[in-house]
């Protein structure tokens, strides 16, 4: 018998397939990436809504703060219930900080002003640097400030909170309406007191913020003395609050609590902790690339960033 001849057609069954060859002048669509390595893609923030958003968003939050029912009778209960626990522990120091910074006239009277002003004052400004100077970053850090504004009015509303200085019973001094002090809460007939709500103490807006604004500051900022200032300001501000008799220490705990609730939220929107997401914004996969070789993204996430598909490079 002779030997069996092999058809041509035999041997392309097995043959590997090829690619098609692309043709030249042809080149692969550029798409813009929507998500880097389970990390939502940061964009650059524009100025027009950021403006109206947080115009809207404190808008909503003192309608909301100052819609929850004014309840005296259980706002006192609960204001000497937190007194009393803290005495059980023995940390009931308010009293004291108070009773012993208030007679010093030219140390309380910028301690008011401070409280009154300095929480929205450092706060838009932290925003405003890390819009001009961290754009990658600013999206999901203004979040983190968003979310634990936002479960905080839970507490304002589920949980009426008279202030030390409102307690009744108790010889608190109330230092912003001793001195009459501007932009004061509690001054009898000025507007702050006729728009806020007075036992909306509960937790501590004034911790949950100054703590935000210490450690984007400590964390982002290089000089370090301004990282120390960072740091120091939400030190400061329990202080203050204390001292003032706006608040129990309990509060600051409270706005941790709501703070650590907006880290949280924020890392499950974007992936990852808001300030280890890259500085800069990348618009395009070239511009992902010269940010993967800058940072030394290797391997799968690298390729990918040259893809433009998944894969983020740290910062």
């Amino acid at each position: 018998m002779g030997e069996i001849s092999v058809r041509p057609k035999d041997d392309r069954v097995n043959a590997p397939k090829l690619p098609p060859r692309r043709e030249e002048g042809t080149s692969r669509p550029r798409e813009r990436p929507r998500r880097l390595a389970g990390l939502r893609v940061p964009r650059r923030p524009k100025l027009w809504f950021e403006l109206l958003l947080i115009a809207v968003s404190y808008a909503v939050y003192s309608a909301v703060r100052n819609a929850a029912p004014a309840r005296v009778e259980q706002a006192q209960h609960h204001a000497h219930w937190i007194w009393d626990f803290q005495g059980s522990i023995g940390l009931d120091f308010e009293l004291a900080v108070n009773h012993a910074i208030a007679g010093v006239t030219w140390l309380i009277v910028p301690m008011n002003y401070y409280y009154a002003t300095l929480h929205f004052v450092v706060t838009i400004g932290v925003l405003v640097w890390l819009f001009r100077r961290h754009p990658g970053r600013y999206g999901a850090t203004r979040l983190v400030l968003f979310a634990t504004t936002a479960v905080a009015l839970v507490g304002y509303y589920f949980y009426p909170l008279a202030p030390p200085r409102l307690m009744s019973g108790m010889d608190f001094i109330d230092t912003s309406s001793v001195h009459h002090t501007w932009g004061s809460l509690s001054t009898e007939g000025s507007a702050m007191s006729e728009v806020s709500n007075q036992f909306a103490a509960m937790p501590s807006m004034h911790i949950g913020w100054s703590t935000w604004c210490g450690i984007t500051i400590a964390v982002l900022a290089r000089p370090l003395w301004v990282k120390v200032l960072g740091a120091l300001y939400p030190v400061l501000t329990l202080l203050v609050i204390v001292a003032t008799a706006n608040h129990f220490w309990m509060d600051a705990v409270g706005g941790l609590a709501c703070l650590a609730f907006g880290y949280l939220v924020s890392y499950l929107w974007f992936g990852r902790w808001c300030y280890r997401l890259p500085r800069d914004v990348a618009d395009d996969p070239p511009a992902l690339l010269r940010l993967a070789r800058r940072t030394g993204l290797t391997g799968d996430a690298g390729r990918s960033a040259r893809r433009g598909g998944p894969g983020t490079p740290d910062p």
